[in-house]
């Protein structure tokens, strides 16, 4: 039921923005890998024209017609859109002789498409730059599908980030990837079906594409908000937004952030602040990488006032609120943002750590120090309920007053006490009652969490990954990154009683550097300085190889080289190689190389 804090569906701004500047669509609109694979199709999405139904939260339905509507879009002269075909848009400006691309989407296959669709509409134009607004996959890994290089080559352009792009990516992308990837499968909701009952978005773009994905790094860091580039004729001004997301807006301005493990919605606010100041007054139109642009000063300054205050008033209470003594849980619960703010439609929670950026994980209550683990937790609910039985019974009462938070908490432990039992009546349940929390969800994300969780409980078969764990990335990082990611892929259990040293001398990049492995940490340091070299004499490396770089990365994959001189107990290379190799037995050595 709505209320007067609702925003209202009689307000078809939205609608007559999306359609504002369309020039044509891809015909049929699937993208397909050159192997034949669907990379991405939005016909999938079709019933989204119908009638929102029960299994779906009306606001989530509404967003999910509007970021169906695809194809190549002028924003205004000299700058265009290519929105639906990935998770985020492609931007694409046009300069004295070429273009540039603005975040060049997930996949290789949908970026390429949707160039190829510009092309022939607006010419044969050659991609004369490139600027990623920030870390996350949706905004570089499809790079290379509209830069057509060959393996190895660079590119030739100027390709534009923040300072810190790379670390960004290196912290979430690749050192913790698989983990991001497997609760992206979760956000995205990828392996769920494209119905009513099923995904219907993720609230930023209907969904993540599954094709190429590529890395290729920035050869321009950004280090100062204000500065300028002219790329290809065209005068683009930086604002530096670190900690945070912004959006995007014949001169073109554009904000860049870095990605952080916890966001920063009090710099948010601030950073919005400042593009007015920065911005506003001289801009006409208001686009990102996710959705529809927003035309005229007035109404785009409006917009930007009102998601500053959102995220400065969500801050502030969430801060006041915890310094009161509430936890984390009990400030969301009582949070309601001023009714001004929650009538706009653009500041729904359709897509989405205050608190945990100040008080961590831990939310202050001595019972939450020292918590079972899942399934010892689990086996004392059973014990509480009398049984696996008994608690499911509570549970059910619990499902009739349309408790489903309740019933929920319970039949998790339920499952989780005996994980591998094949009793289905928790699970079954467990799945019945995610299905009705996803059905109701305003958030995408939380639809795409709960049905994936119910889906995952009824065919005991896992979500998966979403795109980027193929990535061919060995010749694009540093040596030291490669060391970082061994680092984080060592089986420390297994090696806590090994110590030896490796010793690498790297002819062709002129490096020198030691792999320590001790008490289970593998520990990188560099021999490039007097002291340092002077150390590694009087303490010898147990093994010491000589070889160019790309022997380098051949070796910590596991193929045989041929180097220029090694020396040592060969054995403690294949000691190091059995403990960074990837535990599915796939293949041997880092996965994220």
């Amino acid at each position: 039921m709505s209320s007067n804090t609702d925003p209202s569906f009689t307000d078809t701004t939205d609608f007559a923005a999306t359609s504002r500047g369309f020039i044509a669509a891809l015909t049929p609109p699937v993208i397909k890998s050159a192997s034949g694979k669907t990379v991405w199709d939005i016909d999938a999405y079709s019933f989204l024209q119908d009638e929102c139904p029960e299994t779906a939260h009306p606001n989530l339905w509404r967003q999910g017609q509007l970021t169906a509507k695809h194809g190549l879009y002028e924003i205004c002269p000299g700058i265009y859109h290519i929105r639906g075909y990935d998770l985020s848009n492609m931007t694409i400006v046009e300069g004295k002789d070429g273009i540039i691309i603005i975040d060049p989407l997930i996949s290789c296959e949908c970026a390429a498409a949707g160039l190829k669709l510009y092309r022939e509409h607006r010419g044969p134009r050659k991609v004369r730059g490139m600027v990623y607004s920030h870390s996350h996959g949706d905004h570089y890994m499809g790079a290379a599908g509209v830069l057509d290089l060959d393996e190895g080559e660079e590119p030739g352009i100027p390709i534009i980030a923040l300072e810190g792009f790379m670390e960004a990516i290196m912290s979430e992308s690749i050192l913790a990837g698989p983990a991001m990837r497997k609760r992206g499968a979760f956000m995205y909701g990828n392996a769920l079906p494209r119905s009513p009952t099923g995904q219907i978005g993720t609230g930023l773009g209907l969904g993540s594409s599954v094709g190429t994905t590529s890395l290729i790094p920035p050869t321009l860091l950004i280090q100062k908000t204000g500065e300028e580039h002219v790329v290809d004729g065209v005068r683009i001004v930086f604002q530096m937004v670190p900690g945070s997301e912004a959006p995007i807006r014949r001169s073109i301005s554009i904000s860049l952030t870095s990605k952080i493990s916890v966001r920063d919605a009090k710099a948010w606010s601030g950073y919005l602040d400042e593009a007015i100041v920065l911005f506003g007054r001289d801009s006409d139109v208001l686009f990102g990488s996710h959705h529809w642009p927003t035309w005229g000063r007035d109404e785009l300054i409006a917009r930007l006032a009102e998601q500053r205050d959102l995220y400065g008033y969500m801050h502030d209470q969430t801060v006041r609120l915890m310094n009161l003594g509430l936890t984390g849980v009990e400030i969301a619960e009582r949070m309601r943002l001023p009714g001004r703010i929650e009538r706009k439609w653009h500041c729904r929670g359709i897509t989405g750590g205050i608190y945990q950026k100040y008080m961590t994980w831990f939310d202050g209550r001595p019972e939450h120090l020292w918590q079972y683990p899942p399934t010892e937790e689990g086996q004392r609910y059973v014990e509480c309920f009398n049984g696996i039985d008994g608690l499911c019974d509570k549970a059910e009462a619990f499902v009739q007053k349309r408790d489903y938070r309740s019933a929920a908490t319970l039949l998790a432990h339920a499952v989780a006490a005996d994980s591998g039992s094949t009793e289905p009546r928790p699970k079954l349940l467990l799945a019945s009652v995610y299905e009705q929390l996803g059905f109701g969800a305003e958030n995408a994300t939380w639809r795409n969490f709960y049905l994936t969780g119910a889906q995952e409980l009824r065919s005991g078969k896992k979500a998966g990954m979403v795109a980027g764990g193929r990535t061919p990335l060995g010749e694009r990082l540093s040596i030291d990154q490669w060391f970082d990611i061994m680092a984080v892929q060592l089986d420390g259990e297994r090696g806590a009683d090994m110590h030896f040293t490796i010793d690498w001398e790297i002819t062709d990049v002129k490096q020198r550097w030691r792999l320590i492995v001790s008490n289970g940490v593998l520990t990188t340091r560099s021999l490039n300085t007097e002291i340092q070299v002077q150390e590694a004499r009087e303490n010898p490396a147990d093994y010491e190889m000589v070889l160019t770089k790309s022997q380098l990365l051949e070796v910590i994959l596991g193929q045989e080289v041929k180097p220029e001189r090694k020396s040592g107990r060969e054995e403690v290379l294949g000691q190091l190689l059995d403990l960074i190799s990837v535990q599915d037995g796939s293949s041997r050595g880092p996965s994220q190389l």
